[in-house]
């Protein structure tokens, strides 16, 4: 991967969109800097910017709720990031395993 490809916007963040790698479920969708993405590459673990918090995020770091990362792809724009993940336990800090379990009737 080259970071240089990848847009940041500018408050230096990326979009980064957990998908397990398995069943292909979209599981959460989280900020990166690129700071986070160098840690995400190096360790194969997903590390995500807290936007509200302002700081790092290792996914699972006190839930244990982990994410293992087997591949990382980015759109043709470069300003999405796409993280095939093996989900230990809750992606959701609901509980639930994806954050996508609400659902819109149209």
């Amino acid at each position: 991967m080259n970071l240089s490809e990848i847009k940041f916007d500018e408050k230096g963040l990326v979009p980064a969109i957990a998908q397990d790698a398995e069943t292909g479920d979209v599981l959460m969708l989280a900020y990166m800097n690129r700071e986070s993405l160098e840690l995400t590459i190096k360790t194969r673990r997903a590390t995500y910017f807290s936007r509200s918090r302002q700081k790092l995020w290792l996914k699972g770091e006190t839930s244990g709720h982990f994410q293992d990362v087997s591949e990382i792809y980015y759109d043709c724009d470069g300003d999405t990031i796409l993280l095939k993940i093996h989900q230990t336990g809750a992606a959701c800090h609901t509980g639930n395993r994806s954050c996508f379990f609400r659902k819109i009737e149209i």
